[in-house]
């Protein structure tokens, strides 16, 4: 599995960064269309990542303890941490 996995949604793309994941979980509880934990208990994309609402998104990503979820613009501004 990649370590920086990454997803375009809309105008914001999500880079989820596994080496700093800790599995809290947090971003799957908010956002359980888009997220989950793999067998290592380290966050990545559903098989068919579907966000309800992109405030949502950048919730759940902005409440990651560590800041694995990166999340930047369309512009490539970062956003979330």
């Amino acid at each position: 599995m990649e370590s920086r996995p990454t997803h375009t949604f809309d105008t914001l793309t999500v880079t989820i960064d596994r080496a700093l994941c800790i599995g809290s979980g947090n971003c799957v509880n908010l956002a359980p269309g888009v997220f989950r934990l793999d067998e290592q208990s380290l966050v990545t994309f559903t098989d068919a990542p579907e966000p309800d609402a992109l405030a949502t998104l950048v919730e759940a990503c902005a409440v990651c303890p560590v800041g694995a979820l990166i999340v930047t613009d369309e512009d490539g501004r970062q956003i979330v941490p």
